[in-house]
């Protein structure tokens, strides 16, 4: 009988090694909403969506709560499925390269 109170002593020494934190702890950043399948983009490469500033640069997406960053990467299942142009007198410049969502390779 004595042999109980050491055997749970040991299992709670082993159980408080079984704790895992998050390696970022950054509480401010979730992930942000997808895009809409078609997304204009001006003369810049910003889009604003649902609260979240989206930058486009290199066949890659971003993301930020303010449009100065700092950005993250936006994951691939929430691009848009097309992207299209517009001219600085809103004329529509064509669409962009269109893709289908989370079946390429980020490089």
């Amino acid at each position: 009988m004595h042999r109980m109170p050491h055997a749970a002593l040991l299992a709670a020494l082993l159980l408080t090694g079984c704790v895992v934190a998050p390696a970022d702890r950054d509480a401010e950043w979730v992930v942000a909403p997808a895009l809409p399948v078609v997304v204009e983009l001006g003369m810049e490469p910003y889009y604003f969506h649902n609260g979240f500033y989206y930058y486009y640069h290199n066949q890659r997406w971003s993301y930020s709560h303010e449009r100065t960053g700092p950005w993250r990467d936006l994951p691939r299942d929430r691009y848009p499925g097309e992207i299209r142009y517009r001219d600085h007198d809103g004329r529509d410049r064509g669409k962009g390269r269109e893709r289908d969502r989370g079946d390429h390779d980020r490089d």
